[in-house]
């Protein structure tokens, strides 16, 4: 009986630790601009510093790049071995060294923390720094803004604004095209809206008389009075009985946040119908207790 013996074929050569550490020493440590690292701090120069963020050549941050604030000790920015992270801004040199910043780092936590505001509809205040024929440019949290004159509530004498500080909502958040669009106006709006409910009773000044109706100023945000909502009885023009710039008492009974808009009237201020055409002074006099009683009879 013959028995076959097994042979083991020749091992190739193995894959030595030299050749590990060879292979080690010719990978390229691929770092790409718009990368976060981790690194440490290890050589502080009068121009910035030299860190560690694990490539063949030691990385650096220009002074400029550590911080959106002005910096006087970068000991106190960057303490010496200590993990921080950063974004790298520019590529490898001939030297295999990238340029990297704690500056960008802190722009892209404030353009995510506004993307977040405008997600949740908030507001805030900005600083107009620049004017132009278009509107107005404002500082963000350190990021450059811009409110087009048509959301800007005074759109007349643009350079009284420089240096003022405005309330602003977000019409436009876009970190990849360094594209940040703000409103004046809405901002105001929206402060305006969360003061009025239905039923209340509001003061405000006629701003434009219309066939359908009339337009009243309530402090930054304007309501309309509709001619049907003016008097029970049936009025045929407004302009005998109203002019721009007169004071008038009304109570809203909608209200549209989105679309912006606030429908008023004084016929549930009337004791009687056409009231208001004959006796406004009258209606306007009491208003408030006539409002009351209304917002009863509703509720009843």
């Amino acid at each position: 009986m013959n028995s076959k013996s097994k042979s083991t074929p020749a091992t190739e050569s193995a894959f030595s630790m030299d050749d590990f550490a060879k292979a080690l020493e010719q990978q390229d440590f691929q770092f790409q601009n718009g990368q976060t690292v981790k690194g440490k701090v290890f050589q502080y120069e009068n121009n910035g510093a030299y860190v560690d963020i694990g490539g063949k050549s030691a990385a650096f941050i220009p002074s400029e790049e550590v911080s959106l604030r002005p910096v006087t000790d970068l000991s106190e920015m960057l303490p010496l071995q200590e993990e921080l992270e950063f974004v790298i801004i520019k590529e490898q040199d001939a030297d295999g060294q990238v340029t990297v910043s704690r500056r960008q780092l802190e722009v892209q936590q404030i353009w995510n923390r506004l993307a977040e505001m405008q997600e949740n509809s908030q507001t805030m205040q900005v600083r107009v720094t620049g004017v132009n024929k278009g509107g107005v440019t404002v500082d963000v949290q350190g990021v450059r803004g811009f409110i087009p004159r048509s959301h800007l509530l005074e759109r007349e004498n643009l350079d009284q604004l420089k240096g003022q500080t405005l309330s602003a909502s977000f019409l436009e958040v876009d970190l990849s095209n360094n594209k940040l669009v703000l409103s004046n106006r809405l901002a105001t709006r929206s402060a305006s809206f969360s003061q009025l409910e239905i039923g209340q009773l509001v003061e405000g000044k006629i701003t434009g008389i219309k066939p359908f109706g009339m337009f009243v100023d309530l402090e930054g945000v304007s309501g309309l009075l509709h001619i049907k909502q003016i008097s029970q009885k049936f009025i045929e023009s407004l302009s005998p009985l109203f002019q721009p710039g007169q004071i008038l008492k009304a109570v809203i009974i909608d209200l549209d946040e989105a679309k912006g808009r606030i429908s008023l009237s004084t016929r549930v201020l009337e004791k009687y119908p056409g009231e208001m055409v004959e006796n406004m002074a009258e209606v306007m006099a009491n208003a408030e207790e006539r409002a009351s009683k209304a917002n009863k009879t509703v509720e009843e």
